[in-house]
């Protein structure tokens, strides 16, 4: 059974982002607010407030919580979200690498400033892509944005998003990030009101960025890994962070683990 139209196949190859709409019921989404409600009601221990504390709202994330929150791991199962990662990634093989909770509260001002993903992870490998779900309706101003192709192009300088030093890959080392919003015309950008049900999907080298809000911005993030995904330790702390994962897993070997669990 195919979950997902070609021309989304084609776009997301093309792209390195792509929306499907609808591809929740109802029901799953509701399973994925439990979840959300359980785990700030009790954060995790890589829970992370991301904003000043001078913004007038909230911008908090938490990560790898689904082995503690059961809805998070009944989603993650049942819904067809790894189905979907199969056929964008052209995969034999889907395997879940984490999930990540990202809230915005109304009026918070804190942009995600454009960045790519995998530089601050500890895999490399081409077959990838991330899915990102509203728990709340999202406008187009408010939405995640994308740079179109950019997942074809070369890793960029990460940094950390509140005061943008380097401490992940050495001053020098890689290309710097366009500074995109100072000509947004001149870049292809990407992005899409949503409702709760839909969800979009993007490569972990695509640029992408998202404002702030006024209304509440609640989503649910799963990031997934195909046949070609190999561990790929680093010298400073990833995000997030596995510690001990090297002891279990040298470098360049698949990320069969308890932690990354193969869906299909």
């Amino acid at each position: 059974m195919s979950y997902v139209d070609p021309q989304a196949v084609a776009d997301y190859a093309l792209n390195g982002a792509v929306v499907i709409r609808g591809c929740f019921t109802p029901e799953q989404v509701d399973l994925v607010r439990a979840g959300v409600d359980r785990n700030l009601a009790d954060p995790g221990p890589l829970v992370a407030v991301a904003s000043e504390e001078s913004d007038s709202g909230r911008f908090v994330e938490d990560f790898c919580n689904w082995q503690r929150i059961p809805e998070y791991e009944e989603f993650i199962r049942t819904s067809p979200a790894a189905s979907i990662a199969r056929e964008l990634m052209a995969s034999e093989h889907v395997r879940l690498y984490h999930d990540h909770l990202l809230v915005k509260e109304p009026k918070t001002q804190q942009r995600t400033p454009w960045h790519q993903d995998q530089p601050y992870y500890n895999v490399e490998g081409r077959q990838n892509v991330s899915m990102w779900m509203p728990l709340d309706p999202v406008p187009r101003e408010s939405t995640l944005e994308f740079v179109a192709g950019s997942h074809l192009g070369p890793w960029l300088m990460p940094r950390t998003f509140r005061d943008e030093q380097a401490k992940w890959f050495p001053e020098g080392s890689l290309g710097e990030l366009p500074r995109i919003e100072d000509d947004r015309d001149a870049y292809p950008i990407l992005g899409w009101a949503l409702e709760p049900g839909d969800a979009v999907w993007f490569h972990m080298l695509t640029l992408h960025g998202a404002a702030g809000t006024k209304s509440m911005r609640r989503a649910f993030s799963l990031r997934f890994l195909g046949d070609d995904i190999v561990h790929a330790p680093r010298a400073w702390r990833t995000s997030p962070e596995f510690v001990g994962l090297i002891d279990e897993l040298p470098a360049g070997a698949p990320m069969d683990h308890p932690l990354f669990p193969v869906l299909i």
